[in-house]
């Protein structure tokens, strides 16, 4: 059972996607990454770029996050998706897209409505992560946040941003990431 953990929609059962091309962020890791950023998710505007059922997102949206763009290229996870906000009254709080990442980065970059929270969780082990991360990074302001979910061993490069820390449970990692002031 995958679930909202805090904030107000505290409890809420979410819809999952059947079979194993979405695997839900692990609720440990969930609950270290939200504890660690319960401070600064109060209007902020969040992407969740490979959104499966949304949770990260909705968690975001639950904790005081003014909107959160969720993103899935499978329109399967995009009805899930929809389905949970439907069902956590979110739908005015949100956006939601069906295309591959590098689309959403463009059409991100040509509303100009830049994301201060993201959320990255692609398929493990393919170098999605580093190629989001570098089309992304370019588009975010001083002080934003990214958390990658990746497999444990895998190692991606974040040029423009610095780690603020890293979560390990088995197999799988987040990765906390900032952007800082460029010296100039």
């Amino acid at each position: 059972m995958m679930r909202i953990i805090a904030g107000t929609k505290r409890g809420k059962r979410l819809a999952t996607l059947e079979g194993e091309d979405t695997r839900p962020t692990l609720e440990r890791l969930k609950q270290a990454l939200f504890s660690a950023i319960q401070f600064e998710l109060a209007d902020r505007y969040v992407l969740d770029l490979f959104g499966g059922s949304g949770q990260l997102g909705l968690e975001a949206l639950s904790r005081g996050a003014a909107f959160c763009h969720f993103n899935d290229s499978n329109p399967a996870a995009v009805r899930i998706i929809q389905k949970n906000l439907q069902e956590c009254g979110f739908e005015k709080d949100a956006k939601v897209t069906c295309t591959d990442y590098i689309m959403c980065v463009k059409m991100i970059e040509r509303d100009m409505k830049r994301p201060d929270l993201v959320f990255l969780d692609p398929p493990y082990r393919k170098g999605l992560a580093e190629d989001a991360l570098k089309r992304l990074t370019p588009l975010l302001a001083e002080g934003s946040l990214v958390a990658v979910e990746s497999g444990s061993d895998e190692e991606f490069s974040f040029e423009g941003l610095a780690l603020r820390k890293e979560y390990r449970q088995g197999t799988v990692k987040i990765t906390l990431l900032e952007k800082r002031r460029t010296e100039e």
